[in-house]
């Protein structure tokens, strides 16, 4: 053994919290005839510089190198008799004051699990903490690594579980090292390459023989460590976003084309923060969610304007009183909402504005709003939006099936979220390939189409229905204003409204 050649190696860089499968995917990787291993290379560094205690803490120290740069420059990267090294690290133990060469160098992953399943494994070893777990150094790693235009590759401890090949395979090509089936498989019992802790943290590991299923119904959450979860959970989800290969209980499409490629990137109001797009959601509890129980208003900017702003404002509000709302925010809260949310995108011109108002959080599930304790919720949605239809051109236009809703049962002047009535005749508009639909109220009379309210030019004169069965939009209101002043709407009804537009085929 002493002869043999040691030359420069391939490092391959393992990045994991605590307790995620990482001890397994280095049993995979030293099954490999291309590679050496190192478990934890820069544990004692970790445990030297922290004063953290641990039951092998003197044993530990006295048998492994201490000093991170040592570490680096001749363990990590010293010469090697196999073509790569794979080094499993915990992230915690990536210290300030490393060389930079232990980033700089290298081929990276990073590997995680969710913290759902983290914890309890973790508590049963040791009481686990934010600090314990290091999921925040683990996006701290990946961020490096970006900047560094090394942007590592993610997998998910359940996705190795899941499909073991897939993963394993996916993540040897995102390495670009050859994959080799003798990875899935490996001999029960300790190693040879184990740390001094194993006999602390390895017992489950040992009795393996590789990767074993998820189990199909996870045990009791110890509820004890649930505001942990709560800290660690939008560090695990940042990550797993980035995971490219995914497997999942519920079938998954692959990313669609966005209509405006720029609304990738954008930033929403929910209830008193700005959001990025992927991060931009309400509580399962929230009103909105339990029962389209929300009202909202559309908006268009024009060259840094909001059209009508005041007049959709006094609608949300008029909408929010007839139904019932509490705890609504002020004119002044909602219009500065819209303005941070509109600096913040840098969206001054050809922006469309859904302004959501909804019940808000519910203390528990149920439809009374009773239940609603926690005050509204405020969304605020910019996106840059063309022009939806085409006004060159034209549209074409069908007859919807599906009824308008009659203002006995819900009031179309209420501005509300129970849109299903208008979904189910887009749905019949986009079966028949045209642009919208056409809807008609009980007596068959013209209403509104299900996104629009809808005009007649006819001899000069513009006529639109009433507004019993659709919304008295306010742009119907500006351009029946505007007629007016030019003298061409259509004789009135009783009701001091232009006259119902009778439907011809």
């Amino acid at each position: 053994m002493g002869g043999e050649k040691q030359e420069e190696i391939e490092v391959v860089h393992s990045w994991s919290a605590p307790r995620s499968l990482s001890t397994s995917v280095m049993y995979s990787f030293a099954q490999r005839d291309d590679m050496e291993v190192l478990d934890e290379p820069l544990y004692a560094t970790f445990l030297r510089t922290t004063g953290i205690e641990r039951p092998y803490r003197e044993e530990l120290l006295s048998q492994m190198e201490s000093d991170g740069d040592k570490v680096v420059k001749e363990i990590i990267y010293g010469p090697g008799r196999k073509k790569y090294r794979f080094c499993k690290h915990i992230a915690k133990q990536r210290l300030i004051g490393l060389p930079k060469d232990l980033m700089k160098k290298g081929k990276h992953f990073i590997l995680i699990r969710n913290p759902l399943n983290i914890l309890p494994s973790f508590d049963k070893v040791a009481p686990p903490s934010l600090l314990e777990l290091g999921l925040a150094e683990l996006v701290s790693i990946y961020s490096e690594l970006y900047e560094l235009g090394k942007a590592p590759p993610v997998i998910d401890a359940e996705d190795v579980e899941q499909d073991p090949e897939g993963t394993l395979r996916g993540l040897c090509e995102d390495l670009d090292i050859p994959f080799q089936e003798k990875m899935l498989r490996w001999e029960a019992g300790p190693k040879p390459i184990d740390g001094i802790w194993a006999p602390w943290w390895y017992k489950s590991v040992h009795k393996s023989t590789g990767f074993a299923p998820v189990r199909k119904y996870p045990r009791a959450f110890p509820f004890n460590l649930y505001d942990l979860l709560e800290q660690s959970l939008p560090f695990y989800n940042m990550l797993r976003s980035r995971v490219r290969r995914k497997s999942s209980l519920m079938k998954t499409l692959p990313p669609p084309v966005l209509p405006v490629p720029a609304n990738e990137k954008l930033l929403a109001w929910v209830g008193d923060e700005i959001l990025p797009r992927e991060s931009a959601k309400v509580s399962v509890f929230d009103s909105v969610v339990q029962g389209g129980d929300a009202v909202w208003e559309g908006l268009r900017v024009y060259d840094r304007k909001i059209f009508k702003l005041e007049e959709h404002l006094d609608r949300l509000f008029d909408s929010a009183k007839a139904l019932a709302f509490n705890n609504v925010p002020s004119r002044d809260e909602i219009k500065e909402a819209i303005f941070r949310t509109l600096n913040a995108n840098g969206m001054f011109d050809n922006t469309h504005i859904r302004l959501t108002l909804t019940r808000g959080k519910k203390v528990t599930s149920g439809m009374s709003p009773a239940f609603n304790l926690y005050g509204c919720t405020l969304i605020v949605l910019p996106e840059w939006k063309p022009p939806v239809y085409d006004n060159v051109s034209g549209i074409m236009l069908v007859t919807a099936t599906t009824r308008r809703n009659s203002p006995n049962n819900l009031d179309s002047k209420i501005h509300h979220n129970n849109l299903l009535n208008n979904i189910l005749a887009k749905v019949e508009g986009n079966n028949a390939s045209a642009d919208d639909a056409i809807m008609l109220d009980k007596d068959g009379y013209v209403s509104e189409t299900n996104a629009t309210n809808i005009f007649l030019v006819k001899k000069g004169r513009v006529l639109t229905p009433h507004a019993d069965y659709c919304l008295p939009g306010i742009t119907r209101a500006t351009v029946s204003y505007g007629a007016c002043c030019e003298g061409k709407v259509g004789p009135r009804g009783a009701k001091n409204q232009p006259i119902r537009v009778p439907y011809c085929r």
